[in-house]
């Protein structure tokens, strides 16, 4: 995997001139057009815009779920624009954790497995990932809901068990793409204090794509995309 050396000095993550275009028929769409930002380790990040602004194909870029045209991110030393697939898999696994709107939990699993089935894939013994998901459950205040599958959930507990999936593998970084979109106003904000105790109580970065304003209470800074490009940003 390539790595590269990092001081003390230098950001967590870091975006330069970052492109992505998209053909839709006759025409190209420049989803990113030309992003630079650097994300300290430890800030908890909102990426806000309208539909189409471009902030979903950051998140996913960030993530190494695609890749852009051009430009470089190095997130923790690693030069992601340069990886394969096989160390594409290995950082998505080892370094970011990932949170959708959509929840994403595999209907046929009980809340444990869906918390379990990331460390299968980073070779976790099967003791040791029942014991991790049984704690990481407790932890977003599921312990009574682990043999739960996600129809006998709520929204809001479906997200909490998305969340502790997603610190199964200790990412540095999680990447949450509008997780409280699904949700009520009342079960959001639960879910916003837990991304912000997971900030503030264990330094996890978190980044959160979202079109809804009232996220920004809880984060450090905001980042306003509007047609590709950053327009402003504003500290906390």
């Amino acid at each position: 995997m390539t790595m590269q050396t990092t001081g003390d000095k230098t950001p967590f993550i870091t975006i330069q001139d970052l492109h992505r275009d998209f053909k839709m028929g006759d025409q190209v769409v420049h989803a990113l057009d030309g992003v630079s930002m650097t994300i300290d380790k430890g800030e908890f990040i909102a990426i806000m815009g309208p539909s189409g602004s471009g902030k979903s194909t950051l998140m996913h870029l960030l993530g190494g779920l695609d890749q852009a045209n051009s430009g470089r991110i190095q997130v923790n030393g690693y030069e992601i624009t340069a990886l394969d697939e096989n160390d594409l898999a290995i950082y998505r696994s080892s370094e970011i954790g990932f949170i959708f709107q959509a929840f994403h939990l595999i209907a046929t699993m009980t809340a444990l497995q869906n918390v379990e089935f990331p460390m299968i894939f980073t070779r976790v013994p099967a003791q040791e990932r029942h014991a991790r998901a049984q704690a990481l459950l407790e932890r977003v205040g599921l312990a009574d809901r682990t043999h739960h599958k996600p129809s006998e959930l709520s929204g809001g507990q479906q997200q909490r068990v998305a969340i502790a999936r997603a610190l199964a593998n200790d990412p540095g970084i999680i990447l949450a793409d509008e997780p409280t979109g699904n949700l009520d106003t009342h079960t959001g904000k639960e879910v916003m204090d837990l991304l912000t105790q997971l900030n503030q109580d264990e330094g996890r970065t978190i980044v959160i794509v979202s079109h809804d304003p009232s996220v920004t209470q809880y984060t450090t800074r905001n980042i306003h995309l509007l047609d590709g490009k950053i327009v402003t940003t504003s500290e906390q």
